[in-house]
């Protein structure tokens, strides 16, 4: 089994998510399923179908996050030594060489990539193209648009 990287702040909101469906949502949906169920007939009884979906929903996410949580190696940067280089957790503003446009990413976990905010995947192909490289490092990303180059402009060890 291998282990999948997660920085802290992506362990402590899926840990949160967990405690809130434990201990808010699922308690809410069965006390909805025991009000449906006082209506009477559960065959055509719309609140008690909806109410048994939701707590599907709710004990599957409940496995999945503590499936991702044990198959987590969770890693502090902050308690790696500063190299330069671009590794895990790093934040890196790279820049379109063609474009002269500035970027700037987070190379973390599958679970907490989100482009929007600037988190990147540490699998997807940019972070997969700068993990080792450092300031100054001109690097060719393959990209399903073509090769494009950056050069890495700054590497933030948070």
């Amino acid at each position: 089994m291998s282990l999948t990287p997660m920085t802290v702040a992506g362990e402590k909101a899926l840990r949160e998510e967990l405690n809130r469906l434990k201990t808010e949502d699922r308690p809410r949906i069965i006390q909805a399923i025991a009000e449906a169920r006082e209506h009477g007939d559960l065959k055509e009884n719309a609140e008690y179908h909806a109410a048994r979906e939701q707590q599907g929903f709710c004990e599957g996410r409940i496995q999945e996050i503590e499936g991702k949580l044990g198959e987590s190696r969770v890693i502090d940067v902050t308690t790696i030594p500063y190299s330069g280089k671009v590794i895990f957790g790093v934040t890196v503003t790279i820049i379109n060489i063609e474009t002269d446009e500035p970027v700037k990413y987070q190379i973390v976990g599958e679970d907490e990539a989100d482009v929007k905010l600037g988190k990147i995947s540490i699998t997807s192909p940019i972070a997969r193209g700068l993990i080792g490289k450092s300031e100054g490092d001109d690097v060719i990303i393959r990209t399903p648009g073509g090769d494009v180059e950056y050069e890495i402009e700054k590497v933030e060890h948070l």
